[in-house]
C-alpha cells in the first residue's frame, strides 16, 4: 500500500480537501443556524462531518483500492437553510437528519429501495433542488445593497479567481471574507476566543411528523440525487467499479454517528471526485486512492479547528458570509436548473416542482420542498398517464 503512495497524490488531495472545505463551509453552517443550532452547535457539527467525511474517505479508499470522495450534503445544508426553524428546537431536526440517514442504509442495503429513488425522475429532483438553492444564491446581491463596498469585493475575488480557475473562485471569495473580517474587527472580539478543547457538542435527538417530512425525505432525496449518484457516477467514468451498496451504506452509518453532535449527513462526493479519480492525481489510476486518503486526512485536522471558524465568521455581519455561501452555490444552481428544464416533456413537471419549491412556502407545518417534490411527481406520473391513453 505505502509503494502506491506519490507527492502527486498528497498535493492533490491538500487541494481537495482544501477546496471542499473552504468552498462550502460557509453553506453548513448557515443550514445548521436556521433549524435552530447554536454557535456552539453548529460547530460541533461542522467538525462532527468535517471529520466523520475524513474517516470514511480514509476506510473506503483503503477498502477498495479506489480514490472514494466523501463529503458533506451541501444541498442538504442548503435544504435546511430554506426549511428553516423547526418546531420543538434543534434536537427535533437532529432526529430527522438521523431518520434520513437510515433510509440512505437502507438504499444501500436494500436494493429495492434504492431502486425506488433511482425511478425519482431526474428533472423533478434537479428542480427541487434550484427550487431550494434559489433563495440562498439571492445572498450575493443583498449583501451589496446593504454594505456596497464589502459585498462587490468579494463578488469581484470570486469572478475574477473564477474567470483565471474555476476551483479557486469561493477560496478567493472567502480570503475577500476573511480580509475584510479582519479590517473591521470588533473591539473585544479576542475576550470570547475558543479554548483549545474539541468543539463536539451532543445534541439529543427528539422526533416530530413534521420534521421527518419537512427534513427527513426532502434530505434524503436531495442527497442521492444531487451528490450519491453522481459521486459513484465519476468514480465509473474515470474507469474504476464502486460497489454501490457497500458505499452507499458506509455514508449512511457515518451519518448516523456524526447526527448527534449536529451533523446532518455525509454522502459521496461529486466535484473533488473528479479531481481525486482523475489523472491529475496520478497517471495509474490503481494508484489514484492515495489521493482520497490525504483528503480524508486533511478532513479530519480541518474538523478540529472548527471552533475557531465559527468564532471567526460570528465577528463579522452574517450577510457577508451568507454572500459567499451564495456564490459557491451559483455552480449547483446552474447545473439544476438546466438538468430541471433541459427535457421538453418532464419540463412542465419541473416547473411545477420549481415553483412550490422556490415559494418557501410551508403547508400543515411541512416545508415547500417536500409538496414540491410531491407536485412534480405527480405531475409528471398524470402526463405519462394520458400519453399512453393516447
Amino acid at each position: 500500500m505505502l509503494k502506491d503512495f506519490s507527492p502527486q497524490a498528497f498535493t492533490m488531495g491538500l487541494l481537495a480537501a482544501f477546496v471542499g472545505f473552504a468552498s462550502s463551509f460557509a453553506v453548513i453552517l448557515h443550514g445548521l443556524t436556521a433549524v435552530g443550532a447554536t454557535a456552539g452547535q453548529a460547530a460541533s457539527g461542522l467538525a462532527a462531518l468535517s471529520v466523520a467525511m475524513g474517516v470514511l474517505g480514509i476506510i473506503l479508499s483503503v477498502w477498495t483500492r479506489m480514490p472514494v470522495s466523501v463529503a458533506w450534503s451541501t444541498p442538504g445544508a442548503a435544504l435546511l437553510a430554506g426549511t428553516g426553524a423547526i418546531a420543538g428546537g434543534f434536537g427535533v431536526a437532529v432526529g430527522a437528519f438521523l431518520a434520513a440517514n437510515v433510509l440512505v442504509v437502507l438504499a444501500g442495503l436494500v436494493r429495492p429501495v434504492g431502486n425506488a429513488v433511482t425511478k425519482i425522475p431526474q428533472a423533478v429532483a434537479s428542480a427541487m433542488l434550484a427550487g431550494v438553492l434559489m433563495e440562498l444564491c439571492f445572498a450575493p446581491v443583498k449583501a451589496v445593497a446593504a454594505f456596497p463596498a464589502a459585498g462587490l469585493i468579494i463578488f469581484a475575488a470570486w469572478a475574477v479567481a473564477g474567470a483565471w480557475n474555476r476551483l479557486m473562485a469561493v477560496p478567493a471569495a472567502l480570503l475577500a471574507f476573511a480580509a475584510l473580517t479582519v479590517y473591521h474587527f470588533p473591539a473585544g472580539a479576542f475576550a470570547t476566543l475558543p479554548t483549545a478543547s474539541l468543539p463536539f457538542e451532543w445534541v439529543t435527538p427528539g422526533f416530530s411528523w413534521q420534521s421527518m417530512i419537512s427534513i427527513t425525505v426532502p434530505l434524503f432525496f436531495v442527497t442521492m440525487a444531487s451528490q450519491n449518484i453522481p459521486g459513484i457516477t465519476v468514480l465509473k467514468v474515470n474507469g474504476f467499479e464502486p460497489p454501490a451498496g457497500p458505499l452507499l451504506a458506509g455514508t449512511g452509518v457515518l451519518s448516523i454517528l456524526a447526527a448527534p453532535f449536529g451533523g446532518h449527513g455525509v454522502c459521496l462526493a461529486a466535484i473533488t471526485a473528479s479531481m481525486c479519480a482523475g489523472p491529475d492525481a496520478h497517471p495509474e489510476p490503481r494508484r489514484r486512492y492515495w489521493s482520497a486518503i490525504m483528503a480524508g486526512i486533511f478532513y479530519v485536522l480541518f474538523g478540529l479547528f472548527t471552533g475557531f471558524i465559527t468564532w471567526f465568521v460570528a465577528q463579522a455581519q452574517p450577510i457577508l458570509i451568507e454572500a459567499v455561501a451564495g456564490l459557491a452555490l451559483f455552480g449547483a444552481f446552474s447545473a439544476s436548473a438546466s438538468a430541471a428544464f433541459k427535457d421538453p416533456d418532464t419540463r412542465e413537471a419541473a416547473a411545477v416542482t420549481f415553483m412550490v419549491t422556490a415559494s418557501g412556502q410551508s403547508f400543515a407545518g411541512v416545508s415547500g420542498a417536500f409538496w414540491g417534490l410531491l407536485a412534480g411527481i405527480a405531475v409528471y406520473a398524470l402526463g405519462k398517464g394520458i400519453k399512453r391513453k393516447i
